[in-house]
């Protein structure tokens, strides 16, 4: 349970970064689909 902490703070990092590339693709195939 020590390694927590660090664990969730690389996780955290990792989970936004994932987020944030599924957003900057899914944005534009959105976007495309509108029109």
């Amino acid at each position: 349970m020590r390694y927590m902490k660090a664990f969730t703070l690389i996780e955290l990092l990792v989970v936004i970064s994932i987020i944030s590339i599924l957003v900057a693709i899914l944005l534009p195939a959105l976007a495309a689909a509108r029109k």
